[in-house]
């Protein structure tokens, strides 16, 4: 649980291992999912393990999956491992209002760019009365799951903006589950969203993080002052897979869980499923996703990306009212 890069002299290889959920199943339409009615999206069906962990068929789907999935790692190469994401978008914030009050283009060329308006402040946004309910519907959607034996996370991470932190308190509170009591998840300062330019996307101080969330744990290194946020120019797409990248290595890299919680956000969830091979599935304010990933260490650095440069605020259209 560290901020250590992973060594050049070797790189993962990350693929998502399909047909285990229905979000990777290219028939599931993202726009009508409901993962809190789906089970998460686990697809009912049987595996090749079932025979010796649950002859006479009298286990959860979710423990035959997890005895599965503990099978895949027993009999996997030592340069290979497998781990279950729990990936987690926070619940509606401040910022997301105002986007629809003002449409993606005002807000994209304007209204992002500022502190906030007459309303309030969207600055390190922080959850709305609906995104605090649909961290609490992500709350029950995980109480029912625990009931059917969902494999617990053994590790937690999260954003170090406001809307993160406060989604992983509410979604775990009170639940039971292993590592949860106290709630002690570790900030990583690479699992927040697109850099720069919006100023809802600029973290708070670490002392002020430490007010407000004592017991969260920092990753090592965690600096005082936000070192990541520009307000001239804004990440692309493609520095942001690179950056999740870093952030899944490390994980594989020095967390030996197999079930791993990351609370986070729509750009660096996007990220994520684009750098393990997930097809694009945008998830809903307060959504979660599961996404079983395999990584092969590889020795030799990562092969080249091309990655775009940043780019600055769009021009507000002529006659525009801002």
């Amino acid at each position: 649980m560290t901020s250590k890069s992973t060594p050049s002299n070797f790189h993962f290889q990350f693929t998502t291992v399909t047909g285990y959920f229905l979000q990777d199943d290219p028939s599931t339409d993202p726009d009508n999912f409901d993962y809190v009615i789906s089970n998460f999206g686990l697809i009912p069906r049987s595996y090749d393990s079932d025979p010796e962990f649950d002859p006479e068929g009298h286990r959860t789907q979710w423990e035959r999956f997890e005895y599965h999935l503990n099978k895949l790692n027993q009999d996997s190469s030592p340069e290979t491992q497998f781990k279950l994401l729990f990936l987690g978008r926070h619940g509606e914030g401040i910022h997301n209002v105002a986007e629809r009050r003002y449409g993606t283009e005002l807000w994209d060329c304007y209204w992002s760019l500022q502190n906030g308006d007459e309303t309030g402040t969207w600055v390190d946004a922080r959850l709305t009365e609906v995104g605090i309910s649909q961290a609490e519907t992500a709350n029950q959607a995980w109480r029912t799951q625990i009931k059917d034996k969902i494999p617990s996370p053994q590790s937690y991470y999260v954003s170090p903006l406001n809307r993160c932190l406060a989604t992983a308190s509410i979604t775990f509170k009170d639940l039971g589950l292993p590592h949860t009591e106290p709630f002690r998840p570790v900030i990583k300062e690479l699992l927040r969203e697109t850099i720069g330019l919006h100023t809802c996307d600029s973290r708070s101080s670490k002392t002020a993080i430490v007010e407000e969330y004592p017991l969260y744990r920092f990753e090592e290194g965690f600096a005082e002052q936000d070192p990541l946020y520009d307000p001239e120019l804004r990440e692309s797409d493609s520095a942001r897979d690179v950056r999740l990248r870093e952030l899944l290595s490390d994980v594989f890299a020095h967390d030996a869980s197999t079930v791993v919680s990351l609370t986070a956000h729509s750009g660096a969830i996007t990220s994520v499923l684009e750098v393990v091979g997930h097809r694009r599935f945008a998830l809903m304010t307060g959504a979660v996703i599961p996404v079983l990933v395999r990584a092969e260490r590889v020795e030799g650095p990562s092969p080249p990306v091309t990655v775009e440069p940043p780019t600055r605020a769009p021009v507000c259209p002529p006659r525009s009212r801002v």
